[in-house]
């Protein structure tokens, strides 16, 4: 079978077979890059970092690191304590 004509192209149709299975999964646990941690078994780092490649995959680039975010993050995944984090926050 042969398909001919013109076609557009968008930013998905060029995404890697990684990068779609990660956009998959994004999908499927709603944005919860939590989740996507949990599912693939990785950590949250490497999670941020698939996201960010597949962002710029598709045209945008990811916000620059949010130092407060980043301890925020931290707190939740139980790598602070409340008062480390408060600390950190002060600084």
């Amino acid at each position: 079978m042969t398909v001919s004509g013109v076609f557009e192209l968008n930013e998905f149709a060029v995404l890697t077979s990684d990068n779609l299975d990660f956009l998959r999964l994004y999908i499927r646990v709603r944005g919860n890059l939590k989740e996507v941690e949990r599912v693939l078994g990785v950590s949250y780092p490497t999670v941020r970092a698939r996201f960010d490649t597949l962002l710029r995959a598709i045209g945008y680039e990811p916000e620059a690191a949010d130092p407060q975010g980043a301890v925020l993050d931290q707190l939740e995944r139980g790598e602070l304590t409340p008062d480390e984090a408060a600390r950190k926050l002060r600084r």
